[in-house]
């Protein structure tokens, strides 16, 4: 077992301890973090942009979240059979819910609310996460009692990871090592896997699950060929350089009208320079390494490679199975991995206390249907990338995104046809 799922799998059975201790580790990053905004940003504004939130309110709904899941919540120690509408208790600061509860706060909103002081916000993150490692240092030692703890802790690594890419697209400089891209050198190999029944959809185990990874289920998987790492520059770049931005043949129709509408002729946060290929990496422009995973790509940038190279993405399923039985061999975690698979329920799918977790975001079977509306659903996508916490990597974890985003490091890895 590879060491990104170990780390995965240990967290989400953790004991108490070792939840409080790794939610501490996470609040110090997410300060941290926004320690680096506050430098780069006096007055912390940023622009209108419906892939971020303004860092002031994401600091603040970071903990207003973890306190309205646990130490507010009376249900807490229900877990999954918690009711989500039972009304809270009173928190460190009377007016949070209309504040920070994304459920109810319209995103267009929070760029004029009357946010607390900076230091008043970092003041109430110090009291919330206090009530939470009260809750913990009185939980007994069983899933549901600690499964807000679990929840509330990966929600935080999920927010420091979208400070991270904020930070990317602001060109804000984030110098820790841990969130910096490695490469993959040496040339791409094929894992070969036989037909197999796979059985996917995690059963109701011990330990922590995301509502939308529960369902066991099995899918005919026929013989397939996958890389055993992702697309790097040194494979992309030849596709870019063959024209493939200009060529309309390799691209869906809605690719198509997607590259049209964006005007790009390269992909995110690269460009050509006199000297050859620059990627622009937390505000500054280098030089490509071409052994870095190709990343920033939409869903529509990763089809079109894979139809000029005579390749396919993979089935979620797919992906799935190799991270699970190619073990050291199946490298995993530098990009979130595009899949073909839509983000669709499991069977028998049953939302968590977390309603705005998953339900919202499910593909419609009209959207699933009809190849014109397919830009409008969201796809699954495996893996991890270099920014997400070490915590967060699961082999099962499905990440959902509209095609369009390539603000987040994304990229894919390919099957054969």
């Amino acid at each position: 077992m590879s060491l990104t799922t170990l780390i995965g799998q240990q967290i989400r059975t953790a004991d108490a301890d070792t939840l409080a201790s790794a939610l501490q580790a996470s609040r110090k990053d997410t300060l941290a973090t926004f320690a680096v905004f506050a430098a780069a940003l006096p007055d912390l504004s940023v622009p209108h942009r419906p892939t971020f939130n303004p860092p002031l309110w994401e600091l603040g709904h970071i903990g207003w979240f973890q306190e309205y899941w646990t130490s507010r919540n009376p249900h807490h120690s229900r877990g999954t059979k918690a009711d989500p509408a039972r009304p809270r208790w009173a928190g460190v600061r009377g007016d949070a819910d209309a504040l920070y509860n994304s459920s109810e706060v319209h995103h267009a909103s929070r760029w004029q609310l009357n946010l607390p002081a900076v230091e008043d916000t970092r003041r109430d993150l110090h009291q919330q996460l206090a009530g939470t490692l009260d809750i913990l240092s009185r939980s007994p030692a069983d899933d549901d009692a600690l499964y807000s703890s679990r929840l509330t802790l990966l929600h935080e690594d999920m927010h420091h990871e979208a400070a991270l890419y904020t930070a990317q697209a602001l060109d804000i400089a984030i110098a820790d090592p841990r969130w910096q891209a490695t490469g993959h050198p040496g040339a791409v190999r094929q894992l070969a896997f036989s037909r197999l029944d796979w059985t996917t959809g995690r059963p109701p185990v011990h330990g922590f699950s995301f509502d939308n990874e529960i369902g066991e289920h099995t899918i005919s998987l026929p013989a397939f060929q996958i890389d055993d790492r992702v697309v790097s520059w040194a494979e992309f770049l030849p596709f870019i350089d063959a024209g493939g931005y200009q060529d309309p043949s390799w691209w869906s129709p809605v690719g198509r009208a997607w590259l049209i509408e964006s005007g790009q002729t390269s992909p995110l946060y690269l460009r050509k320079h006199t000297s050859g290929w620059q990627q622009r990496r937390y505000g500054h422009w280098t030089a490509v390494d071409t052994t870095l995973a190709a990343s920033h790509l939409t869903l529509f940038e990763a089809q079109a490679w894979c139809r000029w190279a005579g390749r396919r993405l993979p089935r979620e399923a797919e992906w799935e199975r190799a991270a699970v039985e190619g073990a050291d061999d199946f490298a995993w975690g530098s990009v979130w991995e595009w899949t073909d698979s839509p983000f669709i329920p499991y069977p028998g799918f049953i939302a968590h206390p977390y309603r705005d977790y998953s339900q919202p975001w499910f593909a419609t079977p009209q959207q699933c249907a009809d190849a014109s509306l397919s830009g409008q659903a969201r796809q699954v996508l495996r893996g991890a990338s270099f920014m997400t916490q070490p915590r967060m990597r699961h082999p099962l974890y499905r990440n959902f995104f509209p095609p369009t985003r390539h603000d987040v490091a994304t990229g894919f890895r390919s099957c054969a046809v």
